[in-house]
């Protein structure tokens, strides 16, 4: 079970859009072969339309910044130019996260992503980092193995089940290793960062200016410490903690989304958390009945009740019809969709982008978790007592890093004291995958925030219907003012 860092399009943005123009995944070095830094700098994007007043090109990076010409990446890029030309800002790069959001999809719903003042004076731009969705993707298993990988409990209450998680983590691992190949090494959120400033290049503006939800304030981080003084106005929504362990971080969500799932019980005041408990050891023995005839095992339920509480506005309603479908019929239909729903799996049994492989591809370069599986076992009951549900399936969940053909390719140094232009980052209170003291965190790591709180519900604050949050946003980023005191926002 894949740990929950992020859902790659929240607000269900994701609409058909036929992308044509961008260059094939599989082309690889036709015209950079031997560049030098600087030829990359230098590169010019070549605009075409695709669809609507979108317009699409390809960036061009090199796989190792060590090795400069060796090999190379093509990176798709979308942008919506500003509505008002005349009184144009800039472009704002947007990402949502995940890891492995894809950020074309993301800034191809320009207009509900940001506000009719921000469409209107600055393009809106997004990418597909190396590996992700359009830019050359990677795919470690085919659908059914995907299936059977997530379906896998991700916990282990006997030396049996122990085994089985670490053979398919292991399998896992050995999949991807066979599919990246030499460039296995080289799909980090670190060369993202280096990959967004020649981004930067490439559209000539001389300073970024960046939105970023979720594991994309991981890249912001990582940015701003490579890169402060091109940096222009950033807000980091939903902010990742770029200090903290990955054991460390999977506590902390295991902890929030029981939180989150507590206050949704508390709302709803109907079906009680003995219940929840009960239907997922029922499960364990015997997998919930669906109507389309797919075993809905432990994993897939706690991962549809995850799902749910990342909106409590839809997702909660959602959560709470699913649950009672289960607890009064033994169906996990509605829980199976919700899981489906996270996962981008749709009614045929495909998976519509190969976020599933890439989010863990991304992961074990990013954190180093050094730990074998006996080291651990112990923290298992310390998972499960601090969060019962979400606790025993996170507790293994960097496993597969454990078994990868290649080290973690991370900043050296921890990302402290950072010395930045004004910036925002956006914390909420009750967030369940990116926990509050992770933006109180990231707050203090960079010295010239400003921390806008959210006493909410739900994943990240921006533009779900606070207009206190929102405003604070648009008037950042469209007069580059911000308070330098704490804002709070209620919900």
């Amino acid at each position: 079970m894949k740990p929950f860092a992020g859902k790659k399009l929240l607000f269900s943005l994701l609409f058909a859009l036929l992308l044509v123009g961008f260059a094939s995944p599989g082309i690889k070095n036709i015209f950079a072969k031997n560049w030098t830094l600087q030829q990359f700098q230098s590169q010019t994007l070549k605009w075409k339309s695709c669809g609507g007043s979108f317009e699409c090109s390809t960036l061009t990076v090199p796989v190792d910044y060590n090795k400069l010409g060796k090999s190379v990446f093509h990176l798709q890029v979308l942008r919506h130019p500003a509505t008002d030309p005349g009184k144009r800002l800039g472009a704002i790069v947007v990402n949502p996260g995940g890891p492995g959001g894809s950020g074309v999809d993301y800034a191809a719903n320009a207009e509900l992503v940001v506000s009719s003042a921000i469409y209107s004076r600055y393009d809106i731009v997004g990418f597909d980092p190396r590996g992700v969705n359009s830019s050359e993707p990677i795919r470690c298993q085919n659908d059914t193995q995907t299936d059977t990988f997530l379906a896998n409990d991700g916990k282990a209450d006997t030396p049996a089940q122990t085994q089985a998680l670490i053979d398919l983590s292991r399998e896992f691992a050995k999949l991807c290793a066979h599919a990246a190949g030499k460039n296995l090494g080289h799909y980090s959120t670190l060369e993202g960062a280096k990959d967004m400033e020649l981004l930067r290049y490439a559209l000539d503006e001389p300073k970024l200016n960046y939105l970023g939800k979720s594991y994309g304030t991981y890249l912001g981080t990582l940015y701003a410490a490579l890169y402060p003084n091109s940096m222009g106005r950033f807000v980091l929504d939903g902010a990742v903690d770029p200090n903290v362990s990955i054991r460390d971080q999977n506590l902390a969500q295991a902890i929030a989304f029981d939180l989150a799932l507590h206050d949704f019980l508390a709302q709803q005041g109907k079906i009680k958390l003995a219940e929840i408990e009960k239907l997922i050891a029922s499960a364990e023995i015997k997998p919930l009945a669906s109507t389309s005839k797919r075993k809905v095992t432990p994993a897939l339920i706690v991962t549809g009740i995850a799902s749910s509480l990342y909106d409590n506005q839809s997702g909660w309603p959602q959560l709470a019809a699913a649950l009672s479908q289960a607890i009064t019929q033994h169906n996990g239909q509605l829980l199976l969709d919700l899981s489906d729903e996270y996962t981008h799996r749709d009614k045929s049994g495909q998976y519509l982008d190969n976020q599933n492989d890439i989010s863990q591809v991304i992961s074990c370069l990013d954190w180093r978790d050094p730990r074998s599986p006996a080291q651990i076992q112990p923290d298992v009951a310390r998972f499960a007592k601090a969060a019962p549900v979400f606790g025993p399936f996170l507790a293994y969940a960097g496993l597969p890093c454990h078994y990868w053909a290649v080290p973690p390719l991370n900043s050296a140094a921890p990302l402290r004291n950072l010395a930045t232009p004004p910036l925002l980052v956006i914390g909420v209170t009750r967030d369940p995958a990116t926990p509050y003291q992770w933006a109180q965190a990231l707050h203090q790591d960079l010295k010239n925030s400003t921390l806008l709180t959210f006493n909410g519900d739900g994943h990240t604050g921006h533009n779900r219907g606070s207009s206190c949050i929102d405003n604070v946003v648009d008037s950042f980023f469209l007069t580059g003012k911000v308070s330098n005191q704490p804002l709070v926002c209620n919900q």
